[in-house]
Parts: C-alpha cells; structure tokens; sequence
C-alpha cells in the first residue's frame, strides 16, 4: 500500500480488502444514489474569498462543544459495527479519538447483530438504542469473534468525550435502562437519530440478499429488564424493521427522554427550517441525511446547513454530519454557521485500512488540513471564520459598483 495522501483514497483500500456485501454496506445510498454523489461533490461549488496581509504564525482550532474542550471541530459519527471492518472495531475508534483530543459519537450497536426490543412503555412510543439491522449472515460462523461492545466497554479504552446514539422504537423502560447505563459510563450527551420512521430502499442490500443471522446479540442490551420481545415472522431486513420501528414518534416523545436524562439531546435528521424551529428546544441539532441512506434526492447537508443555522438563530448548536473529505470542507461548513462536524465513512474505511492507525491518520490529515485552509484564508481561530470567507452557487446575486474604471 502506498502512501495515503488524502482521506478519500482510503475507500479504494477498503472496497479491496473488505468482503462484498460488508464494502457495499458501509459504502452504498438509497435507490438512485443521487444524494450519495451531491453530498460530497457540492462542496466543490462553494469558493474561498481569502483575506490576505493578516499574521497566521499562530493558529487556534480549538473550540467547546456542549461545555467540553476539544482539539478541533472534527467529530466522528457512529458507523454501525465496525468489527465487520476491523477485528478491534469501535475499541480502536475509540482509542483514536482519545488521542486526537475530540469527541466519538458512539452507534449503540456495534460488532454483531442485535434484536430489536419493543415493549410498551408509560410514556407513549418513544426510542430504543437499537441499529437498524441491516447485515446477512454470510457465513456468519467467520464473523462470530466480532462481539458487539457495550456502553462500558467502550468506556474502559480510556479518557474521552462521547456521546450516545438512540435510534426510534417503541419503548420507555429499556430507554430508561439504557439511558442510565451511558449516564454512569461517563457519557456526555444523546445523539437522537429521528429520520428514519421507514427504513430506506438500499438497493446494494438488497441484491446482497442480507438476512437477519438467526441468533442475534444484545450486548447492550445484557441485564436489562427486557419483557417480553416481539418477534420477527421473516429474517427479511424489510420486513423485519417495519414491525419495529416507530413511525409515531412526535416531538412530545423527545420531551419524555428529557425527563428521564439530564445529558443534552442533539436531534439528527434535521434538513428544513420548518423541523429546526420545532427541535430548538433541544440540546443541539445534527444537520444529516443519513448518509444518503433513507429518502434519496433529498439535499445534500452542506445546502440545507445555512438554512438550519439561521432557523436555530443562535439558541442551540447546530452540527453538520455527511460529506466532509477534506479540511477545506470543514472550512466550509463553518463557514455556513456549523459549530463543528461528524464524520462517518471516512472512519470506517481508513478501519478497514490500517485499524487504528488509520483512523488517526484520518483524524490527522483532516487537521492538517483545516489548519492550512485556516491559515491560506486569513483566520486565526474559528471565531474568525465568517459567511463572508466564502461564496456559493446559490448566494444572491451582488449588486454591480456604480464605481466606473
């Protein structure tokens, strides 16, 4: 393997090394895929307007999220079961973002497969940490060292800030249970993923045939009080996921988990002004759409960020998730209003790669390069970063000086 000069080649190396359906997974969008090709090539429509003659000898890319110091506004996304990449799998994600200094938004299931649980809770339809289940058994016997990791064992690799995905399901217990079990393994906030009441068409599933393995894995779920589970008729991903999956949920139902948890809330899904308005009250709002995974031809994120950001007005941060390759990107993205950026694929792929070792590298070479884009456009720090370092496509036309030459 030669030398890895950019985040993106690392995808080629994945896409060799990874088993078919595992690369098609990770690396696929819904039907068209039209949202999976804009999400990365609309950055390349906002310009840079560079400020010149301005002492960059010393620049700061920290920044606070939630109350908690990071290194630099470069997150990482929860990419479910990463032991399907890398035998160490979210261990070593882990242990990179410790290093980097930065924030892991941990997926709740990782590893192997995991049942959904549905019992009825006292506060109407509300979530369960669950992944949408979306892998095969594919000889499954070859993938079974890959155990799921809990809450506390990711919490055991060491020192980090990390934050909790939710998935949409219908019960309140096992919420409560969950909820308590990340609070005392010292996580930090609740990533609430809300744009997924119907699992998208992934035609790459779907022509890989995945099923459901017929014996599944809880670890986060192990010692809960569970109830009673509802089961599956059918190992079909389709199937099985719609008599799962709450399609009621309301924004009520994201005011019972502030109940029960004093950790901020960040709501993921967000893309209109219209929802932004609706989930301010929230901790924080996550600007995605699912990695391209759920309704295709929707906007890409980078468009609807602006949007978001100024139908928030201030009150709560807004955070951009999908489509970051490059620290030009985050650059941008800050630029339109972002208090900072997840990135997902790149994590799993550079996994996939050179394990640990290539998710920091991945980490590294997004600083580097920020760094550099901040310095090339005259910022100091990210307060310095502004709408006016950059022009897009879709800004209104400017008014033509008056001013003859």
């Amino acid at each position: 393997m030669g030398e890895v000069t950019n985040v993106t080649e690392y995808q080629a190396i994945a896409k060799e090394k990874l088993p078919k359906m595992v690369y098609g997974y990770y690396a696929s969008g819904a039907e068209d895929q039209w949202t999976l090709d804009v999400n990365q090539n609309v950055f390349s429509k906002i310009l840079f307007m560079p400020r010149i003659l301005i002492d960059v000898s010393k620049i700061d890319m920290t920044t606070t999220i939630l109350g908690f110091k990071i290194s630099m506004p470069i997150m990482i996304a929860p990419t479910a079961m990463q032991k399907m990449a890398h035998p160490d799998g979210e261990y070593a994600t882990a242990r990179a973002a410790s290093v980097a200094n930065t924030i892991m938004w941990y997926g709740t299931i990782e590893g192997k497969l995991a049942e959904s649980v549905v019992i009825h809770g006292s506060c109407g339809h509300i979530i369960s940490s669950l992944f949408l289940l979306m892998h095969r058994e594919f000889n499954f016997r070859h993938w079974s060292s890959w155990a799921t990791s809990s809450v506390e064992e990711v919490a055991s690799t060491g020192p980090g800030i990390r934050f909790f995905q939710l998935y949409v399901y219908k019960d309140m217990k096992v919420v409560e249970q969950l909820v308590r079990r990340a609070e005392k393994a010292g996580f930090k906030a609740i990533a609430l993923t809300v744009d997924t009441p119907r699992l998208g068409r992934r035609e790459s599933d779907i022509k890989n045939i995945f099923t459901l393995p017929p014996n599944l894995t809880l670890k986060n779920f192990e010692g809960l009080d569970l109830g009673k589970m509802d089961e599956a008729n059918d190992s079909g991903l389709a199937s099985y996921v719609a008599g799962q999956i709450d399609r009621t949920l309301r924004w009520k139902d994201v005011k019972c988990l502030q109940i029960i948890t004093s950790m901020p809330i960040l709501v993921k899904g967000v893309l209109t002004a219209e929802d932004a308005r609706i989930v301010v009250q929230s901790g924080g709002i996550i600007v995605s759409n699912h990695g391209a995974r759920q309704l295709d031809y929707v906007p890409s994120t980078i468009m609807a960020l602006e949007e978001v950001v100024k139908a928030a007005q201030g009150r709560v941060p807004v955070f951009l998730y999908v489509g970051v390759r490059r620290g030009t990107d985050v650059f941008k993205a800050l630029a339109l209003g972002a208090s900072g950026i997840f990135i997902g694929r790149p994590v799993v792929f550079s996994l996939a790669a050179e394990g640990e070792a290539g998710v920091r590298k991945v980490l590294q070479m997004l600083r580097d390069e920020f760094e550099l884009t901040m310095a090339l456009s005259g910022c100091r720090s990210l307060s310095e970063i502004t709408r006016n370092h950059i022009s897009t496509e879709w800004d209104a036309p400017k008014a033509l000086s008056s001013a003859r030459l």
